[in-house]
């Protein structure tokens, strides 16, 4: 089995990475077959994979997820996404497995016409509930997950004014939402979509463990966002929380694991 690693981190230094090649590792040494795994730099390299992987982890990174349309990186990445939906249309039984995370997440919506992305009135950061609705809980990489479950959520943009339509003729499901703010009269953003059998992606970041977590959270421009926002009590809630089993420790070892075991017997 081969992975590809899509960063879209733009040579930045962050968690995410670590994280999900941390996942990698863990999974090539559990799998029952011989696993590599390769890294491009999509955006400071203008690296790209090719179609000869059988699954791809594609990161979140900083910036507009609506400043790069028409760039020479977004090209090559969507030429990529755009030959796996026809691989996949040609091969049903021989299908290529994407996962898309945060900034990805973002533009492949963008792209493809799924929903609007705006930006946020403040940064949504912090350990947070995402609400799973009522088609998400059949989702099976959610097998074992609570309602709500805990995430890690950091960004700047959002997903919002689904085109339904379009999801659910592709064979796909909006799978969970912000959490319910009653006093807050604005939309919730959508926080996953699977958009096919094979295309899932999330607005959140299962590939967060609880080590990256806990220095990010102390990092004073972190601290500030979550305080500002939501208080101090807040803030000594999400830093308890990264230790919890049941919190994003379950939702690291939960979704991504479960990604990869899925692709493999596909």
């Amino acid at each position: 089995m081969r992975i590809a690693i899509l960063d879209l981190n733009e040579g930045e230094p962050n968690e995410g990475i670590r994280g999900i090649q941390q996942l990698v590792d863990q999974f090539k040494e559990e799998s029952p077959v011989t696993v590599e795994s390769q890294r491009f730099d999509v955006r400071s390299k203008n690296e790209i994979a090719d179609l000869s992987f059988d699954a791809y982890l594609s990161s979140g990174g900083p910036g507009s997820p609506l400043a790069s349309q028409g760039s020479a990186w977004e090209e090559n990445y969507f030429g990529l996404m755009n030959g796996i939906l026809q691989h996949n249309r040609n091969n049903p039984f021989q299908r290529k497995h994407v996962f898309l995370i945060c900034h990805s997440f973002q533009i492949f919506c963008r792209y493809y016409g799924y929903a609007k992305v705006t930006k946020r009135k403040s940064t949504a950061f912090g350990v947070l509930p995402v609400t799973i609705t009522k088609e998400g809980r059949s989702e099976p990489l959610f097998n074992g997950l609570e309602d709500p479950f805990y995430a890690v959520d950091s960004r700047d943009y959002q997903i919002v004014q689904p085109n339904e339509g379009k999801i659910w003729s592709g064979g796909g499901n909006i799978l969970c939402i912000e959490k319910e703010r009653p006093f807050v009269a604005l939309e919730r953003a959508v926080m996953a979509i699977r958009f096919n059998e094979a295309i899932i992606g999330t607005q959140f970041h299962p590939e967060a463990d609880s080590d990256g977590t806990y220095r990010y959270l102390i990092r004073d421009d972190k601290r500030k966002i979550v305080v500002d926002k939501h208080g101090e009590k807040k803030y000594s809630q999400m830093l308890s929380m990264v230790n919890e089993p049941d919190k994003i420790k379950l939702t690291y070892k939960t979704i991504i694991p479960s990604f990869l075991r899925r692709a493999l017997n596909q």
